[in-house]
């Protein structure tokens, strides 16, 4: 299996170097950046499976690099923040990042999240491995979205979200249940930016996201796949 190469976004070399050494220790191949025009650059030349993105950078921040990567990308990011507050977290996930992590952290729940997002990003291929529904094909093999021959570029965390909720078409999820189905284990708060991924998702598969007709809100509860399998 090839080794798994993460790019570290910092500008705070006490936190690159903290975080070189544990996932180094855990087998990944680790490169690093410490403002945002070299993490950019680093992107594009490495190629990594995963980003952790610091928010705060100089040069040009966070918000401003995730934005360029998801225009050409969809490598999992997650990022790293010392601001606590849901707004930028919010912000941040619907620019487009994965997952985010609050500084002070541990960095073995680092090295737990970075294995979760990248499970994700390996398409588990499921039961039903090609759902067709609403005029889509959800392919776990290829983790691959199509609308006839148009390729939908998704996250490995929205490709999953969309996944989950159209193979049990009709069943109402709450956004815990999301969560526990996307990240594989339940992170307090977390469940409130499920909205965040279910309004990027939305962008790309509805033909009108203010008004949708594949992925309804389930008023107090949570959302549900409207159309049936075919």
């Amino acid at each position: 299996m090839a080794v798994k190469k993460i790019l570290v976004v910092d500008d705070e070399p006490r936190i690159i170097e903290l975080l070189d050494s544990y996932l180094a220790k855990e087998g990944y191949a680790v490169v690093t950046a410490a403002d945002g025009e070299a993490a950019l650059a680093a992107a594009d030349r490495e190629q990594p499976d995963l980003i952790l993105l610091d928010l705060m950078l100089p040069k040009k921040n966070g918000y401003e690099v995730c934005r360029e990567i998801r225009a050409k990308s969809n490598t999992p990011i997650i990022m790293l923040t010392a601001r606590d507050e849901e707004p930028d977290k919010i912000v941040g996930l619907e620019l487009g990042a994965d997952d985010y992590i609050t500084k002070p952290f541990s960095p073995r729940e680092v090295v737990a999240r970075v294995r979760a997002v990248l499970r994700r990003a390996e398409a588990e291929v499921s039961e039903n491995p090609v759902i067709r529904a609403g005029g889509l094909e959800i392919d776990s093999l290829r983790h691959e979205v199509k609308r006839g021959s148009e390729v939908i570029e998704l996250t490995p965390t929205e490709f999953k979200l969309l996944e989950t909720l159209a193979d049990s078409p009709r069943r109402v999820f709450t956004r815990l249940q999301l969560v526990e189905e996307i990240q594989g284990y339940s992170f307090e708060g977390y469940e409130r930016t499920i909205d965040a991924h279910i309004k990027n998702l939305r962008q790309k598969i509805e033909e009108d996201p203010k008004n949708p007709r594949l992925i309804g809100t389930v008023y107090g509860v949570g959302y549900r796949f409207e159309q049936e399998q075919r």
